[in-house]
């Protein structure tokens, strides 16, 4: 298989994930997406969880969509996002709060090496 079509693969999958999960941020998935927001930030929880869901739905389809010229740029953003949201996943450790699945201090510990999967997954994937 060609390099172009497996970067191709990963960068639609990543896309549609992150759509999906925008998507999940302001509807089934709301609650629990609460969990992860930290104490420190200074916007309402719920405000938090939906600005950061439309931001996940715009980077997807930018993902997705984007054309060959600023696919780099998308991918960088949502690298950037990507490292933005950590701390969330950081509070969620610390402050053993249980959401997805994620309800032993294990499994949130675990959460946080997936991060930079991520972050690395928008860079490779785009460029």
């Amino acid at each position: 298989m060609k390099e172009e079509t497996i970067k191709r693969a990963a960068r639609i999958l990543l896309g549609g994930n992150l759509i999906i999960a925008g998507i999940s941020h302001l509807t089934v998935a709301r609650k629990a997406f609460r969990a992860q927001v930290p104490d420190w930030v200074p916007l309402p929880v719920d405000d938090t969880v939906v600005y950061s869901g439309v931001a996940e739905i715009v980077l997807g389809s930018a993902l997705v969509f984007a054309s060959e010229k600023h696919r780099e740029t998308v991918g960088k953003v949502a690298a950037t996002f990507f490292t933005a949201v950590f701390p969330g996943n950081i509070s969620q450790y610390v402050h053993q709060r249980s959401a997805f699945g994620l309800d032993t201090d294990r499994k949130r510990l675990i959460r946080l090496f997936f991060q930079p999967v991520l972050v690395a997954w928008a860079l490779k994937s785009t460029t």
